[in-house]
């Protein structure tokens, strides 16, 4: 296209995409390439910038692999991922927050009232929580929770080949009433990798690489929309500077100080063998309609 100009190259790339087969990618890309025109205009990059960019993504795609993806780092670290959650969490649903790249398929099931703690170390933490309909309140029955957390050295057992595979992951099914209710332990925070250009990002910001502490939920239901999340913990140092803007406050829970002795659900396996003192949370989780 011979005679592109600075002002006309946004209408340029609109034109060559008029023959697009699907107007909602051409949608996409034209509107992704007019704002990334503005931004070049408004900021002029030195071809020295632009070239530590490109430099930068390509160092993205060595990194990134079965185990770790940089491009979803930058996706979670420049906020696009919780802005996809955000725009995405349909009304009176619990909130929706970043998956994470340390998910495993196929988690070991895990009872109702299951144990994911087997005596590891770290503070125990029981959870007595209830998956609800965001908009009757009232339970969803058998609804699947997919569950997984650090262990108490802060690593997941994809990161840690001293763990089990699997290990602090579990697959419960709720009871009827949409009541669940298991052992583990207190999750704690971690650093994102940022031994890539993420973290250089990150380093050239000021920004810490730290994640709030969280467990991991997927909540899936016949009739419902599948709700990926995860729960938060009041008093967390990190909460206000997680590093992929992740926290919701409809998803920081407070914790209560139980001591041995004290009430906990009859469901609960591993009651009789918990410590003489405990932390519990009891998390709603609220699931809007319009699944499979």
């Amino acid at each position: 296209m011979v005679g592109v100009t600075a002002d006309g190259i946004t209408e340029a790339f609109a034109r060559v995409a008029e023959n697009a087969p699907n107007a909602r990618a051409r949608e996409l890309f034209v509107s992704l390439a007019g704002h990334l025109h503005a931004w070049l205009k408004e900021t002029k990059p030195t071809h020295d910038e632009w070239r530590a960019g490109i430099e930068a993504l390509t160092r993205a795609a060595e990194l990134t692999n079965g185990g770790r993806n940089e491009f979803v780092l930058f996706s979670d670290l420049f906020g696009i991922t919780s802005l996809v959650d955000l725009l995405n969490t349909p009304e009176g649903a619990s909130s929706s927050s970043p998956l994470g790249p340390f998910h495993q398929r196929g988690a070991p099931p895990l009872a109702n009232g299951g144990d994911m703690w087997k005596g590891q170390q770290g503070e125990v933490l029981v959870i007595e929580g209830r998956v609800v309909d965001a908009a009757s309140g009232e339970g969803v029955s058998g609804a699947i929770l997919d569950l997984w957390q650090n262990a108490g050295n802060g690593l997941y057992s994809v990161q840690d080949p001293e763990q089990p595979d699997g290990n602090y992951h579990g697959l419960l099914t709720c009871a009827e009433d949409g009541s669940f209710c298991l052992t583990t332990t207190l999750f704690l925070p971690y650093t994102v990798p940022y031994d890539g250009p993420g973290g250089d990002m990150l380093r050239a910001l000021g920004r810490d690489a730290w994640r709030a502490a969280h467990l991991h939920v997927i909540a899936e239901a016949p009739g419902y929309r599948a709700l990926v999340t995860e729960l938060f913990v009041e008093g967390d140092e990190w909460l206000e500077k997680d590093a992929v803007f992740g926290v919701r406050p409809d998803l920081v829970l407070p914790v209560e100080q139980c001591r041995k002795g004290d009430a906990v659900a009859d469901a609960l396996e591993a009651k009789d063998s918990l410590p003489e003192t405990f932390l519990r949370i009891r998390p709603t989780i609220r699931m809007a309609t319009g699944g499979n």
